[in-house]
């Protein structure tokens, strides 16, 4: 193994209900209707394709780039302060950079993963972090973790990944890459998903994991 990269939201930080709340509440002050399936869809989608949803599925009544806009700013707001870190997770990115090289690769926009490794003191020991925002396709396509492994300079197979949804996971697989799931107990990945990927209890058990 030459590399390590983590997904953000549910990994890292504990922010999948964060994002839920704040699009649930867009969408229904611009008049659309949330619909149940709406959460799990959403989840690994860059943020032109959530937009795209929220307006054209859901019915949210303005543009994908003004209801984009809106979202980022009101999740930048609730960052401002510290974002939700979940225990330890900065911990573990730090003894697992001391032994591999690590880079993120999140669907979260730009400025909500920078707000992480700068109020965790992380930029230095993560060199890249990659948005879906800066590739053709988010989650379960697997072009942001190719993109992150080329810019760490690595081979996709030889890279783990770290992951908790059910797109996620599949983008992971999808580059070919050994996965490492932490399923999320609020929103838990498809147990078909789960299958192919080796099942963590918790964030804490990875660094073990690896080494074995």
């Amino acid at each position: 193994m030459d590399a390590v990269i983590f997904d953000l939201d549910g990994v890292l930080v504990d922010s999948e209900r964060t994002w839920d709340e704040v699009r649930r509440a867009v969408v229904a002050e611009h008049g659309g209707t949330w619909r149940p399936e709406a959460t799990r869809a959403q989840q690994g989608m860059s943020t032109p394709e959530w937009a795209h949803y929220l307006v054209e599925t859901l019915g949210a009544r303005l543009t994908p780039d003004e209801i984009a806009s809106t979202v980022i700013d009101e999740m930048a707001a609730r960052y401002a302060d510290r974002p939700p870190v979940i225990d330890g997770a900065d911990q573990v990115v730090r003894e697992i950079s001391r032994h591999w090289p690590v880079a993120i690769a999140s669907s979260s926009p730009p400025v909500l993963i920078h707000a992480f490794l700068t109020a965790c003191d992380l930029t230095s020991l993560v060199p890249v972090a990659v948005s879906s925002e800066e590739v053709a396709a988010g989650k379960p396509a697997p072009d942001v973790y190719l993109r992150a492994a080329m810019l760490l300079n690595v081979d996709a197979s030889r890279c783990a990944a770290v992951e908790d949804s059910t797109n996620g996971l599949r983008a992971a697989l999808a580059a070919n890459m050994a996965v490492y799931a932490v399923p999320n107990p609020h929103f838990p990945p498809d147990p078909a998903a789960l299958q192919e990927a080796t099942v963590l209890p918790n964030l804490a058990a990875l660094p073990t994991a690896l080494r074995e």
